[in-house]
């Protein structure tokens, strides 16, 4: 790990380089996962040519290489150039809630660069917990959580969110959470219909939202350049949720979500074998 630690104090123009041979490596030579990327471009964008998939298919690996690099850099960079690399559009929004002492919670998703999105938003004044997922290595988690807590943001594992949650509910932030993983319990997802074929949602983000009686926000996020984003906020939901239909936080955050994919093909991450899980036949919705 002290490797990577090393090599994120270098400039990001020469880690870019590292990105341009790194690319070359889990393209053509490893193809790591390739027959599964393909499978999902294919099976999400029906109506594109092969030379589009194919396209989109060599971007989102280029993105996939600039972003290991990118994440090294992010406790090297400054509070400028973060949010000089990180615009944020709707920020009033966002900004609202915590003028008016009301913490909420961001569902993104894992598209372009959302690790350098916690550290944007605590450089202009909004607090974050980012939940996480605990990594399988201890010693690469450490790394990440090191990388994580860049600018002040509070890293929460998973295991621990609804206890964070009640221990730090004094403290006006933002709590943010990347829903869009495959869950582990198909049988108990919400199943809605999403790049062309039923997808399984984890119901926990929505029970969050409802428990804690927060607003919800989805943040939007493209590459504008190489080493330039745009996060846009949009709103999901607003408490009380007594009257909304079970589900139905997750299903908006889909349809902002699925938009995104569709604006930006090549930005999501589609290496993640996302449609591992079926629909149960046992499952409605």
């Amino acid at each position: 790990m002290w490797l990577l630690g090393w090599l994120g104090r270098l400039p990001l123009a020469f880690l870019y380089k590292i990105s341009d041979v790194f690319y070359v490596l889990i393209y053509y030579v490893v193809g790591y996962r390739k027959k599964l990327v393909t499978k999902h471009l294919e099976e999400s964008f029906p109506e594109k040519t092969p030379q589009e998939i194919k396209k989109i298919r060599k971007e989102f690996y280029q993105l996939l290489a600039d972003l290991f690099v990118e994440t090294l850099k992010l406790p090297y960079l400054s509070a400028e150039e973060i949010q000089e690399r990180v615009q944020i559009d709707n920020f009033e929004l966002i900004k609202n809630y915590i003028n008016n002492g009301q913490s909420f919670l961001s569902f993104s998703a894992h598209v372009a660069n959302w690790e350098w999105v916690p550290g944007a938003l605590t450089t202009r004044g909004i607090p974050v917990d980012v939940v996480y997922k605990n990594l399988t290595s201890k010693k690469s988690d450490e790394f990440m959580v090191n990388v994580r807590s860049s600018f002040g943001v509070y890293p929460v594992p998973m295991q621990r969110l609804m206890r964070e949650i009640v221990a730090r509910r004094k403290i006006i932030r933002t709590t943010g959470l990347v829903a869009d993983q495959s869950p582990h319990e198909p049988e108990h997802a919400h199943w809605l219909p999403f790049l062309n074929r039923e997808t399984g949602f984890f119901p926990g983000t929505e029970k969050i939202a409802r428990t804690t009686k927060m607003p919800v926000v989805f943040g939007e996020m493209y590459r504008k350049s190489r080493g330039y984003y745009v996060v846009l906020f949009h709103s999901v939901a607003e408490p009380p949720y007594d009257d909304l239909p079970e589900g139905a936080i997750t299903n908006s955050y889909k349809n902002l979500l699925e938009k995104a994919i569709q604006n930006h093909p090549s930005e999501w991450l589609w290496s993640h074998n996302r449609w591992k899980h079926k629909k149960p036949a046992t499952v409605n919705s």
